[in-house]
């Protein structure tokens, strides 16, 4: 057996729940989780369905890795165990990883109503209680990404842009973003709780647009409200379900 055996198998079952939720279609998302005491993590395999996917399948990878001065990231010689290529967004997940220090999954999906608002380049407003429950205020927008990013390393210069959008945000209380043009990237604290977080995103991404379309003048959340709501639930003082 593998002696990552454990983290794969939570790298799995998070990536069973994406077409569970109906938060993808075809092979448009993946989920990993990383081991920071091993220095590794876990991805789904590039291009591989879920309804085939196993355990043995998951990817796992050294999480030091970066570019070279070509702005190269060989991904195979970073790979420790596994039989298939990994996701193709892999340099994103690892750079993620490697900035946001607390975070242990990442998510990534084309959820239909989220990427809705990350092609049409507009941040999420936290407009009711249902979204001040999971994110503390907007989910943000990226910008976008300039050619010579796209030139010189896709992948890794996304999660760039990604922490660039959360200079005075902190990703513990907002945990997700909307890459301009492309679509949701979610984390959270297990590949359990990741997958929560971005199937809530879809949810609230849905419910969002439908208030702006009855109401296109209706306006975010009080602060006082997204306070409590995000609070009773987060956070040392915390009180919503049980302990």
């Amino acid at each position: 057996m593998s002696e990552y055996q454990a983290l794969k198998e939570e790298c799995y079952e998070a990536n069973k729940q994406l077409p569970a939720l109906n938060i993808v279609d075809l092979t448009f998302g993946n989920v990993s989780v990383v081991d920071r005491d091993r220095g590794v993590l876990a991805i789904k395999p590039s291009g591989v369905g879920y309804g085939v996917l196993r355990p043995e399948d998951i990817v796992v990878l050294r999480l030091d890795g970066k570019p070279d001065e070509n702005h190269i990231l060989d991904l195979e010689a970073l790979t420790v165990e596994g039989e298939f290529r990994s996701s193709s967004d892999t340099p994103t997940h690892m750079r993620l990883y490697q900035a946001f220090g607390d975070i242990k999954s990442v998510v990534h999906t084309h959820s239909r109503n989220a990427t809705a608002y990350a092609q049409a380049g507009r941040s999420i407003p936290c407009m009711g209680t249902t979204h001040a429950d999971y994110f503390y205020g907007e989910v943000p927008i990226t910008r976008t990404i300039k050619p010579e990013e796209i030139e010189r390393h896709y992948e890794w210069e996304t999660a760039n842009v990604i922490i660039e959008a959360f200079q005075d945000i902190d990703p513990n209380q907002v945990n997700a973003v909307l890459f301009h043009g492309h679509a949701p990237f979610v984390w959270g604290s297990s590949g359990k709780k990741a997958v929560e977080n971005a199937f809530a995103l879809e949810v609230i991404a849905e419910m969002t647009m439908k208030a702006q379309l009855l109401n296109p003048e209706a306006g975010s959340l009080s602060q006082a409200q997204l306070d409590k709501h995000y609070l009773r639930k987060h956070g040392a003082n915390a009180y919503y379900g049980q302990k």
